[in-house]
């Protein structure tokens, strides 16, 4: 209120801290208009600054016993607004580093599910391949390439020897690569690439 009402304002205040409802419209219809304003240039957002300036005339309400009214109220209401539109951007701050982490992990998520994809696609292909190998190819390839085991300890179990399983191993891995290739899965070719061409002596 300016300056020549204050002795008005300080009644109205008093009737304010009373609990008189009269009181309170008198105060929002006389501040409600610039508050407004005021929270609009400072969070930039129509909605928003009425929002806050229907919460700033609540806490008004709410508090309304702890105001001092022989300080200024125009002040202590400008105060208030300027910690909530501050409240206001922490608020969007914390909300936008939620979204982010929320973000992050649906694409971690999404990226676990399309690897756990393709990894399956990757092992239906590779039982494929193997199911059509000849039963001495495919017990070569199971032996060095699955199980990891070198030439020599395949040619034990096989009861053949390691230039054998060497010679079922190569034919193998050619076959394997062949059925891969005729899938036209580059990323199941890829992935595989290693397990095929990594010896084992």
């Amino acid at each position: 209120m300016h300056s020549d009402s204050s002795h008005a304002e300080f009644e109205v205040l008093q009737r304010l801290k009373a609990g008189d409802h009269a009181a309170f419209e008198v105060l929002y219809n006389l501040y409600a208009k610039p508050l407004y304003w005021k929270l609009k240039r400072m969070v930039k957002d129509t909605e928003e600054a009425d929002e806050l300036l229907q919460n700033l005339f609540v806490k008004v309400w709410e508090r309304r016993e702890q105001i001092n009214i022989q300080q200024s109220f125009e002040a202590y209401l400008y105060r208030v607004a300027q910690h909530m539109a501050v409240d206001y951007f922490r608020r969007l701050e914390r909300q936008s580093r939620l979204q982010d982490e929320v973000s992050k992990s649906s694409t971690e998520v999404d990226g676990d599910t399309e690897a756990q994809l393709i990894a399956k696609e990757t092992q239906q292909l590779l039982d494929e391949a193997i199911a059509k190998l000849p039963e001495q190819r495919r017990r070569a390839f199971i032996l060095c390439k699955i199980e990891g085991k070198t030439y020599l300890e395949a040619a034990e179990i096989m009861q053949i020897s390691p230039n054998t399983v060497h010679n079922h191993l190569v034919k193998a891995v050619q076959s394997v690569k062949n059925h891969l290739a005729q899938s036209g899965r580059d990323i199941a070719i890829l992935t595989l690439l290693f397990l095929l061409t990594q010896p084992f002596v």
